[in-house]
């Protein structure tokens, strides 16, 4: 799933010197310069405790900074799929025809794109730049093969949840259309227009590619772009200096359009940051979530002209987690912070001990199993999986009820959207006999609520993460049910990811307690260890 997730961003101040470093191990990095050791100690720490990717961080266009981190193979000229980011990259080339004379952000988008049809026709190209169009739906899923012809129907058919303009809604439909509006506009393909015209840096390299062959207009517009951590922040720093369309035109996509009202304001393919983040007003853009596991953030400074960008390619502490944990003290011009270094060795009779089911009065439950050393901890039942997961604050009850009832309403099958659904999962699993709800987490930027279906004799789990107007935004078969890793420590078991501090697992007379932000979550042992 291709999503932004820049909101979830805490500031970042960068005040570094040089140094530039590949890595053979997440534990070992060479070629490294002695003016920021302690930037490069800390990012080191965050290696060892999981960290696979590249950092890259550059001042005035002049880099800073670059590390690599993973197996032999990562190298600071890996190349990551970046996700949503591509939206960065397509409002630029709107920009740049605009500078061309051959469209206006002001156009309806059916006055560019004869063949479109439906209720988006009416939107503007600023209303899409923006997520401000109302358009609600998808036209296809990330790894779909879609054609050109096929995608433009697709959209055509969705819905537009509100007047365009009056509020904001995430589309990835919606920057898929101001990749047909390129086409329609330029006279050249997309990605065509992407490479010649948009991706080119100053010194005439081009920033990236595209990472699947097609045709793939299911992720065309919004998030098929694959590039380097360096490339990124050279293109974003050229970018926002004018060198890849006009002054006017810059000025015009990083000034704040639509304030969402938590500090964050959307501005044309960017999130537009108050000063409360980073010190000073920033912008910033993230992706990821899709197939290929990547996860990516870059984020722009303006009045210092600092580049940070971010790459990873495994869950494990992924760049958007990193760069929340450490942002707060480069925002200070403190030492990183490292990760959590408490585990303690647990003898595995000690671990087998406490394996079994632990269930809740109010009728959830939780599966404990051991592997590799690490207590797994799978939750079953809308009590349990938030008690496992924790909620961030700023999301209330109401808020995961609401999501929870519009999936439940979804698989009912009551509208197009929901019958549409129902038959592509029993294409996937046969007839639909029975729907469970199993529970809602917050994860990768989304709320995620998961169900287990029933067909005949066959059972599959299935999340889904809906936008603001309950339509789906992602949705996943997956292996099972929501499960998590912990480490042994002193005062019992913490969360195996070294981001996260809760919540805390202890046993004591045949219960287990999980602690966490909204208190202590306590279970009965409802089958012994093994």
């Amino acid at each position: 799933m291709n999503r932004r997730g820049a909101a979830l961003i805490i500031g970042v101040t960068m005040l570094v010197g040089a140094c530039t470093a590949d890595s053979d191990s997440p534990a070992s990095v060479s070629d490294r310069s002695i003016e920021c050791p302690e930037i490069a100690a800390g990012f080191d720490e965050w290696a060892v405790a999981g960290f696979s990717g590249t950092i890259a961080i550059s001042t005035g266009g002049r880099e800073d900074c670059s590390f690599a981190y993973g197996d032999t193979t990562i190298t600071t000229d890996t190349v990551f799929s970046v996700g949503s980011i591509t939206k960065s990259f397509t409002a630029a080339a709107i920009f740049a025809l605009v500078d061309d004379g051959k469209l206006s952000i002001d156009d309806r988008a059916g006055d560019l794109v004869p063949d479109l049809g439906g209720p988006v026709a009416d939107v503007t190209v600023a209303q899409l730049l923006t997520h401000t169009s109302g358009l609600t739906g998808n036209h296809g899923s990330d790894e779909q093969p879609l054609g050109r012809d096929e995608a433009l129907a697709a959209i055509s058919n969705l819905g537009v949840a509100f007047a365009p303009g009056s509020d904001v809604l995430y589309s990835n439909a919606g920057y898929t259309l101001l990749a047909l509006i390129i086409e329609e506009t330029s006279g050249m393909s997309y990605r065509d227009f992407m490479v010649t015209r948009v991706l080119r840096l100053p010194d005439g390299h081009v920033a990236g590619g595209f990472w699947e062959a097609g045709p793939h207009w299911a992720l065309d517009g919004n998030g098929g772009l694959a590039m380097t951590t360096r490339d990124l922040a050279s293109w974003t720093h050229a970018l926002f200096t004018g060198q890849v369309v006009s002054p006017e035109a810059v000025e015009r996509i990083r000034t704040p359009v639509f304030d969402v009202g938590d500090g964050t304001s959307e501005t044309p393919g960017w999130v537009a940051l108050d000063d409360k983040v980073f010190g000073e007003p920033g912008l910033a853009a993230a992706g990821g979530g899709d197939s290929t596991g990547h996860n990516a953030v870059v984020v722009w400074l303006p009045s210092s002209e600092r580049v940070v960008a971010m790459a990873s390619n495994t869950a494990k502490v992924t760049a958007e987690e990193l760069l929340r944990a450490v942002g707060p003290a480069l925002v200070a011009g403190d030492p990183l912070p490292t990760p959590r270094d408490d585990e303690v060795a647990l003898d595995p009779g000690a671990l087998d001990a406490v394996v079994g089911r632990y269930e809740l009065d109010s009728g959830g439950s939780f599966e404990v199993s051991s592997r590799d050393s690490r207590l797994v901890v799978t939750a079953a039942g809308p009590d349990a999986v938030p008690a496992l997961f924790p909620i961030p604050d700023d999301i209330g009850a109401s808020r995961i009820a609401e999501h929870e009832a519009d999936v439940l309403a979804l698989l009912a099958g009551a509208t197009d959207e929901g019958r549409d659904e129902r038959k592509a999962l029993e294409t996937d699993i046969g007839t639909l006999d029975d729907v469970e709800l199993a529970g809602t987490l917050f994860d990768d930027g989304d709320l995620r609520t998961y169900v287990t279906v029933t067909s005949g004799s066959e059972t599959a789990v299935v999340w889904y993460a809906l936008d603001e107007e309950g339509s789906v935004a992602a949705v996943e078969i997956t292996d099972g049910l929501p499960s998590r890793s912990f480490v042994s420590t002193t005062g019992g078991f913490r969360p195996d990811d070294p981001s996260a501090s809760e919540p805390t697992i202890t046993f004591d007379d045949n219960r287990m307690t999980l602690s966490g932000p909204d208190g202590a979550t306590t279970t009965t042992a409802a089958r012994s260890a093994r």
